[in-house]
C-alpha cells in the first residue's frame, strides 16, 4: 500500500491538459480560461463623474462661489465644449467630465436659480471624479489559467471581450458494477440496493467543470463487465465503481488488465477508500477503479478524481486545500491508515460524526468537512488543533 500523497502524485501523472474551445462570454462562467485576455481600451475611457452634480474648475470651488450653467453631460451623451472660468456643466454619474473641469460639486451642495448655481456652506470634499483608466488601463490583461467567476465575466465584458478560449469539458464515464445494484426509480428485490455513489460522482465532476456520464450498471459476469468497460473507451477519464476488492465476484481488476490497463497502483493507506485501482489504458486514457462503498467512492473522488480533472482542465491549484480547526471533543487514537473522518465544523470547532461506517451516506450528507487523522495519530483532547478538508 502507498500513502495518499504518493497516490495523488501517481494519479496526476496519468493526465495531461485537455484541448480548448472558444465559447461566448455568456457561457463562460465556471469554465477554465486557457488563453490570456488583453484589452486595448482603458476603463473608464474618460474621466467620469462619481456623483450627480456640476462640473467646474477646482481652483474656483469655495463657499459662496457662483457659476453659470452652460450645458449638460449625461451618460452616453457628453458635453461637446470646454468649461471656462465661472462656468459649470450639469453632470450625472458616469458621464464624461468635460475638458477644463476637474471638480464635480455634488448637487446637494449648491442652490440653483435659472442658469446660476451657488455653492452652499455645507460644501463637501471633492473632486468626485473617477480618473481615466482608474479601473484598468489599456494594457490590462486577465491571465490564464483561472476558473472564471461571474465577476470575471463582468470584467471581461468591460474589457470588450465577447468570447474566451477555455478548456473543453472533459467527459468522465462513470460505470457502477454489481448485480446487487438497481438504478433509482427501479424496483429492487430483497437482495438489492439502489445505486447512489455514481450520482454523487457525476455531480462532483459537473461542478468541477467536467461532464459526468452515468452508464448502465454492469453485471457481475465476465462478458457483461468486459462489454461495459469497453464502452468507457470514448471518455477522457474512465471510472468504475465497485468490484475493485478481492472477492470472488470482484472482476474489475482482472477485466481492466485484459483490456490493456497499465496499473499505477492498487490500495492506499487510507480509510475509507483503501481498495482503489489507478492506471492508464494503452491509448493513454486515465482510469480509476473506485471502491463500491458509497462514502469510500466519494472520498476517493475528492482526493484523486477531482485533482485529475482539474489538471486536465489546465488548472494549477489542483489538490484539495486543507485548513485547521479546533477539536471540539476528545477522540481516541488512530490506526495504521490515514483516516478521513466525516465531521462538522462550526465557528472554527470541528466535531467528528460518531459513526464512521463507509456505507452511511446520511452521515456524509450531514457533514461539511473531513477531519484528517494521520497514521498512528495519538488520542486527541478537545482544544487540540487538527487538520480538516472542507466539503
Amino acid at each position: 500500500m502507498i500513502s495518499v500523497a504518493e497516490a495523488q502524485a501517481l494519479c496526476l501523472g496519468l493526465v495531461r491538459p485537455i484541448g480548448t474551445e472558444d465559447v461566448p462570454l455568456e457561457q463562460a462562467a465556471g469554465r477554465t480560461l486557457r488563453q490570456d485576455v488583453r484589452t486595448w481600451r482603458p476603463q473608464p475611457p474618460f474621466p467620469s463623474a462619481a456623483m450627480d452634480g456640476y462640473a467646474v474648475r477646482d481652483a474656483e470651488v469655495r463657499i459662496g462661489a457662483t457659476f453659470t450653467v452652460i450645458g449638460e453631460s449625461a451618460a452616453g451623451h457628453g458635453f461637446a465644449g470646454d468649461v471656462g472660468p465661472g462656468q459649470a456643466v450639469r453632470i450625472f454619474t458616469g458621464a464624461p467630465v468635460p475638458p477644463g473641469a476637474d471638480h464635480v460639486v455634488i448637487q446637494e451642495d449648491v442652490t440653483r436659480a435659472g442658469d446660476l448655481i451657488t455653492i452652499q456652506p455645507h460644501l463637501g470634499d471633492g473632486p468626485n471624479i473617477r480618473p481615466l483608466g482608474v479601473d484598468f488601463g489599456p494594457d490590462f490583461s486577465l491571465a490564464a489559467p483561472r476558473v472564471l467567476s461571474p465577476y470575471d465575466c463582468g470584467l471581461l465584458a468591460a474589457m470588450n471581450c465577447p468570447s474566451v478560449t477555455v478548456s473543453r469539458r472533459p467527459r468522465v464515464g462513470i460505470l457502477a458494477t454489481g448485480d446487487e445494484l438497481v438504478m433509482p426509480g427501479g424496483t429492487p428485490n430483497a437482495d438489492q440496493i439502489l445505486s447512489s455513489n455514481v450520482f454523487a460522482l457525476k455531480s462532483m465532476v459537473d461542478a468541477a467543470g467536467g461532464e459526468g456520464v452515468i452508464l448502465p450498471i454492469a453485471p457481475d459476469t465476465r462478458d457483461g463487465l468486459r462489454t461495459a468497460m469497453a464502452s468507457l473507451a470514448e471518455f477522457d477519464i474512465a471510472i468504475t465503481v465497485g468490484g475493485a476488492s478481492v472477492g470472488d465476484y470482484d472482476l474489475v481488476g482482472q477485466i481492466s488488465s485484459e483490456l490493456g490497463l497499465e496499473r499505477a497502483f492498487y490500495k492506499i493507506t487510507m480509510r475509507p477508500g483503501k481498495p482503489l485501482i489507478a492506471g492508464a489504458f494503452s491509448n493513454g486514457q486515465p482510469y480509476l477503479g473506485l471502491p463500491g462503498n458509497p462514502v469510500s467512492a466519494i472520498v476517493c473522488g475528492v482526493l484523486f478524481l477531482l485533482p485529475m480533472l482539474r489538471k486536465m482542465l489546465g488548472q494549477t491549484e489542483v489538490l484539495p486545500q486543507t485548513q485547521t480547526a479546533v477539536l471540539a471533543v476528545d477522540t481516541g487514537p488512530n490506526g495504521p491508515r490515514t483516516h478521513y473522518m466525516r465531521a462538522r465544523v462550526e465557528h472554527g470547532h470541528v466535531t467528528p460524526a460518531q459513526d464512521q461506517d463507509s456505507s452511511l451516506l446520511s452521515v456524509l450528507a450531514s457533514s461539511n468537512c473531513l477531519m484528517i487523522r494521520p497514521i498512528r495519530d495519538p488520542a486527541r483532547k478537545a482544544g487540540d488543533i487538527i487538520e480538516i478538508l472542507r466539503l
